[in-house]
């Protein structure tokens, strides 16, 4: 969505997708923005067979970006096309429920890296009752409320 004018154009396509009666939810990362963050705090970044290795500092630069900053820039651009939109994380209503994910070969430890192994659609069924647009950073959590990305 840096691209010019292509924020537009999404909000177009989610609007139309309301106006003939799909109720859309956006999910949305941000791996690139993330890196750049972490490179302005001078975090290293470290990936191994293309997944980021997450460490806690890491996790928190990712949840400050996804969830605030990506998240928030989605939304406006959403309102802005005339979307009613709002913005969540996975970690809101512990919608997105995830496990440490874990390397299926002799590895490092990729850290605070998730898979998602269930999604509670309450939340997301209340704002789509409503007409809202759910928009939900990447960021999920497990039994325990440990956040992961």
């Amino acid at each position: 969505m840096d691209k010019a004018g292509l924020a537009a154009s999404f909000a177009e396509d989610v609007a139309l997708l309301q106006s003939v009666g799909i109720r859309p939810v956006v999910v949305h990362g941000g791996g690139p923005a993330v890196t750049q963050m972490s490179a302005r705090l001078g975090i290293e970044t470290t990936f191994v067979d293309g997944l980021r290795v997450t460490d806690a500092e890491t996790l928190d630069v990712a949840t400050m970006v996804l969830a605030g900053k990506l998240n928030t820039e989605v939304v406006a651009s959403l309102v802005s096309g005339g979307v009613n939109a709002v913005g969540l994380s996975g970690v809101d209503g512990r919608m997105l429920l995830a496990q440490k994910q874990t390397q299926e070969h002799e590895g490092p430890d990729l850290g605070f890296v998730g898979e998602v192994v269930h999604v509670n659609a309450h939340v997301l069924e209340a704002l789509l009752a409503q007409r809202f647009v759910p928009v939900v950073a990447s960021i999920a959590v497990d039994e325990t409320g440990q956040a992961y990305k």
